[in-house]
């Protein structure tokens, strides 16, 4: 039912236009093309022998030539999720601008347009239109340059990037320049990370990320300070490649508002006590940096640098006039992968973080250290895949667990089962989670 209704919306106008041969519906049919996919999962909590979700996810693509060599690509998402675990009730969707929010059908059913955008060339420029994922870096599993994109958390880090990537309307130009090739973008869409509310399945509670009132002290939130001018508060970057001497090298740049809201805050003396007001807002950050990648036989080396300047963070010291430090951040990434088994790959990476400040209070570290670890494998022609993934909090012993195996049993339909394992200190950014382990099975089919 769901491949018959998918192919009517190309099926149809077809059939209309063998009625009138040479017309231009006909002509239009024959360069549409529709394919998509049907995904069931069902997420048990470990930890309190519950249900986190029962979702099921329809996403349709479209592709369609169009005249003058230009390509049109369309790709919606329908959610509906049993159990409204992950975001009770209605979200409120305040991180998103108007043009990026989902449509809401109660509290269980969202409908979302992830990407509209065409693809054509001027001249030896090749330019992409509309709403869209502009992916940087090398990196799996955490990021360092993959911030073009804002995220979202709705599941933690738990799905794929191109999943939870929020899509932007963006002008994307890439201009080749003799052996170099050069990348433009402009966001005029201010749209930021989507966090989950406070009584979500995965809100933040790690002292990491949020800071605490003092005992017995009253706090109010005013609403987020969101920026709203179309032309002034655009994003914009560069990114500049080549290949030199087998490595594959990128400089990247990226004017942009800092997708993690900046929480100011406020003392007040009142005659009934002490008072803190917060008032969230986001601010202007500048990120450069680079990526390089070989391949030396069975091994492939990559890595990824990004320093932003004038970032700000949080900061518990009381004698602090608005509650956050401001400090530049630099972040850097080295991989390995490994290719030297049969249809294996194993894979390391290396990532830190250092602050250039790191005051009496402050909440984050001036260093941080991540290590993850993947081990995959392929059986039977391919048709079974075996995953082990591990990232590592070095300095709070925290981390997450992740194994999966996929079946499958046709061509365009897959069995998977896995398991989500949070461990370590609830102090730290995984560690906050380590209720929330879940087996998770499900089937996807494409349609």
């Amino acid at each position: 039912m769901l491949r018959a209704a998918l192919c009517a919306g190309v099926a149809w106008p077809a059939a209309a236009a063998a009625q009138a041969p040479g017309s231009a519906l006909a002509e239009l049919a024959s360069r549409a093309e529709l394919v998509g996919t049907a995904r069931v999962e069902w997420a048990f909590g470990l930890s309190d022998a519950e249900s986190q979700k029962l979702e099921l996810v329809l996403e349709p693509e479209l592709e369609l030539e169009l005249p003058a060599g230009l390509d049109l690509t369309a790709v919606g998402r329908l959610r509906a999720d049993a159990f409204d675990e992950l975001e009770p009730g209605a979200p409120t969707q305040h991180e998103r601008s108007v043009i990026s929010r989902r449509a809401l059908v109660g509290d269980r059913v969202d409908l979302e347009l992830r990407e509209l955008y065409v693809e054509g060339e001027v001249g030896r420029a090749l330019f992409t239109l509309g709403k869209q994922q502009i992916v940087w870096g090398r990196a799996d599993g955490l990021k360092v340059l993959d911030v073009v994109n804002p995220q979202d958390f709705r599941e933690f880090i738990l799905p794929d990037f191109d999943e939870s990537r929020i899509p932007l309307w963006a002008v994307n130009t890439e201009v080749p320049l003799g052996e170099f090739a050069l990348q433009l973008v402009w966001l005029p869409d201010p749209t930021f990370h989507d966090l989950p509310e406070e009584d979500a399945l995965f809100a933040f509670t790690s002292p990491e990320l949020i800071p605490s009132a003092p005992p017995g002290v009253p706090v109010t939130q005013r609403s987020v300070d969101r920026p709203r001018e179309f032309i002034r508060d655009s994003d914009a970057g560069a990114r500049l490649s080549t290949s030199l001497g087998g490595f594959d090298l990128t400089l990247n740049y990226l004017w942009h508002y800092d997708d993690e809201p900046v929480l100011f805050r406020e003392i007040l003396a009142e005659p009934t006590g002490p008072r803190v007001v917060v008032a969230p807002g986001y601010e202007r950050t500048q990120l450069v940096g680079a990526t390089f990648a070989n391949a030396f036989g069975e091994l492939t080396v990559r890595g990824e640098l990004g320093f932003s300047i004038d970032r700000f963070f949080p900061t518990e010291d009381p004698a602090d006039p608005d509650g956050v430090v401001r400090a530049n951040e630099l972040d850097w990434v080295l991989g390995l992968d490994w290719y030297g088994l049969r249809e294996t790959l194993l894979s390391v990476q290396l990532f830190q973080t250092r602050l250039s400040r790191d005051p009496a209070g402050m909440i984050r570290d001036e260093f941080a250290t991540n290590v993850t670890f993947l081990a995959r494998r392929e059986f039977r022609n391919d048709r079974v895949a075996a995953q082990l993934a591990c990232i590592h909090g070095v300095d709070h012993g925290d981390g997450l667990a992740r194994a999966r195996v996929g079946f499958e049993l046709r061509e365009g339909l897959e069995l998977f089962a896995g398991l989500d394992v949070f461990y370590g200190s609830e102090r730290g950014v995984f560690g906050e989670f380590d209720h929330n382990d879940r087996l998770v099975v499900g089937f996807e089919i494409g349609l």
